[in-house]
């Protein structure tokens, strides 16, 4: 019996041959099968990995000239199944908020800015500095602007400054660059182990992370979880699903600021919504 249910059975007999390289939809049926629901040892695979999977199988179809046909029945009908039978709302990340922040400058950019952690390491002192550069920075005078080459294509976002200068992103970007001696190229690079020299490699979006996960433990964040599931909480999407919860201003700002296509995208990273403060009932006279 096929392990998905309402799926119809696969079997490979013994001495079964298949043709060459690129696999056929049936037995890619039957693989994706094995990977929600395996025979041995190996761990159930979630519907996004498994969907990876298939994106890495298209990729080497096309490098075959070939296509990878997705609608094909024998993977739609595996695939759907195993939608049904495993697929799991996604998992939200926990937000930062203000009060969590400590004064670093990729944090304090990332949380103001809503910016992603790969487009923070990606920026540039200024413009056209690195051919791998995802935007720069603009200081103006009441902030910084960065032009920014994003998931969704190029656009503007722009940073005020703070109330506080411990927290103000404006002045922790302003400052770094001075400290670092770093007037061209990547703005947020590696530093030597003596912390005097920058040097002029661009930092990774892995370091953005930890440094999130640094601010977690510092900052003392959910101290009734163990440390595993502390650490699980938080990844690099917390300061954006964290400008999302705290800034309490219309939603259209907001979803500017993220880079958002839809209102219904930028909902999903606010974690603490009041969602009867726009009354449309009693607007519209009731």
């Amino acid at each position: 019996m096929s392990p998905i249910s309402g799926l119809p059975s696969f079997e490979i007999t013994p001495g079964a041959c298949f043709g060459p390289l690129p696999p056929s939809p049936e037995l890619i049926g039957l693989y994706i099968v094995d990977l929600a629901a395996p025979a041995g040892r190996a761990p159930a695979l979630s519907v996004p990995a498994i969907e990876r999977r298939l994106s890495g199988l298209a990729w080497s179809y096309a490098q075959r000239g070939e296509r990878l046909d997705r609608k094909d029945r024998h993977i739609a009908t595996v695939l759907a199944g195993i939608r049904r039978k495993h697929a799991r709302p996604p998992v939200q990340k926990a937000a930062i908020l203000p009060e969590d922040l400590r004064d670093r400058a990729p944090l304090l950019i990332g949380f103001a800015g809503s910016l992603r952690r790969s487009e923070i390491v990606s920026l540039d002192h200024g413009k056209d500095d690195t051919p791998e550069s995802g935007g720069w920075v603009e200081v103006l005078d009441g902030g910084l602007l960065f032009p920014l080459r994003g998931k969704t294509g190029w656009r503007e976002v722009e940073i005020g400054r703070g109330s506080s200068d411990q927290t103000c992103p404006v002045q922790a970007l302003t400052q770094w660059p001075h400290f670092g001696r770093i007037d061209f190229g990547p703005i947020f690079v590696a530093v030597s182990r003596d912390g005097l020299r920058a040097s002029p490699d661009r930092l990774s979006d892995k370091h953005v992370a930890r440094l999130i996960k640094q601010c977690v433990c510092d900052a003392g964040l959910r101290p009734d979880l163990p440390e595993t599931e502390r650490m699980r909480l938080y990844s690099g999407h917390s300061p954006r699903a964290g400008l999302a919860s705290s800034a309490d201003v219309d939603e259209r700002y907001v979803q500017k600021q993220l880079g958002h296509a839809s209102a219904e995208m930028t909902r999903r990273y606010q974690r603490r919504r009041d969602r009867f403060r726009v009354n449309l009932t009693r607007a519209a006279g009731l």
